[in-house]
């Protein structure tokens, strides 16, 4: 698989890596046994980078991730880069809480979870808008490095205006931020910027919480504890991570426009979507989940699609500004 550098940490990871958060509950429940699949299919298939966070199942996620790890001898005797969030925890979650003692505190943890003794990447995990200019975070953050805790840090952001923000500061090695076919602002605010600063690019909510495989209908139903009955309006966090802030309706029907291309061209809807994210200029990898190996394999093998062309280009930007440009545009 294609292999990019994670921006300032100098990294070599997949364009396609591995997010973690559906081993943590929000997507319903995944067997523990399912999960390790997912990992042990993704790295067979080329998958090189791993994202979890501390709060996906209270690290429920990391834990799993750390016996996976333990399974195979290690993330650094297999080429791994491991990516962990931190902030989410603190509870308020407020500016204050973003202190050294909790830093470490929280790092401490997630360490044990993941079975390193330095963690190759943390990222602030949405914080509080005053915490992206307070300069003592950062500072914190690079006592963190020097003390061999983290080898890097970046911060995963909602708006491109917090984005921005981060990047203004010297040592932020990465951005995550949504990014898909139907939430398209960070290219044309953030990417550039990034290219120009040495900043890598994670993609979060590729698929836009399954809209884009093209499976979903208007009867779909979603378990109880899945975000996507809990979280439509934001009711628990940040709306936008929900269906990229795409109304239900819209996002069916935008994703059978999709579903639709797909066919024509030979692969699935998310294989095309995952294609469309990474050959943006100035993204370094893309970060679907899966619950399934079967579906890890899938996201793997967008990496081998050709480039799109331009006509393609075309038609899926035509979906974005029917059914989602309305209602994201001027959002985030």
């Amino acid at each position: 698989m294609e292999q990019r550098v994670l921006g300032r940490t100098g990294r070599q990871v997949s364009v396609i890596g591995q997010g973690c958060w559906q081993f943590g509950g929000d997507w319903g429940a995944v067997p523990d046994a399912a999960a390790l699949q997912v990992l042990e299919a993704a790295v067979r298939h080329g998958v090189t980078l791993i994202d979890t966070a501390d709060v996906y199942g209270d690290g429920h996620s990391e834990t799993l991730v750390g016996q996976f790890l333990a399974s195979i001898g290690g993330a650094e005797n297999n080429g791994l880069t491991v990516i962990t969030k931190m902030g989410r925890r603190a509870d308020p979650h407020v500016p204050e809480a973003y202190t050294y003692a909790n830093f470490r505190a929280w790092l401490d943890r997630s360490r044990r979870n993941l079975g390193m003794d330095r963690i190759h990447l943390v990222q602030l995990h949405c914080p509080p808008t005053p915490v992206y200019t307070t300069s003592q975070v950062y500072d914190d953050l690079d006592r963190l490095v020097d003390e061999g805790v983290i080898a890097a840090y970046g911060v995963s952001v909602e708006t491109v205006a917090e984005a921005l923000e981060a990047m203004s500061h010297p040592h932020v090695a990465t951005i995550q931020i949504i990014l898909n076919i139907l939430r398209r602002k960070p290219l044309d605010t953030v990417l550039p910027v990034a290219a120009a600063k040495g900043v890598g690019i994670i993609a979060r909510v590729p698929l836009a919480s399954g809209l884009l495989t093209g499976r979903f209908t208007a009867d779909t139903q979603f378990a109880p504890q899945d975000h996507r009955t809990y979280n439509r309006r934001g009711e628990s966090f940040d709306v936008g991570e929900t269906f990229s802030g795409v109304p239900y309706d819209q996002g069916v029907v935008a994703g059978a426009d999709v579903a639709r291309i797909a066919a024509d061209l030979g692969c699935t809807p998310a294989q095309l979507a995952l294609r469309w994210i990474i050959d943006q200029p100035g993204v370094t990898t893309v970060i679907p989940g899966a619950t399934r190996p079967a579906q890890a394999v899938d996201n793997a093998a967008a990496a081998a699609l050709a480039p799109l062309t331009a006509d393609v280009l075309d038609e899926l930007a035509d979906i974005y500004d029917r059914y989602a440009a309305p209602f994201v545009a001027d959002r985030w």
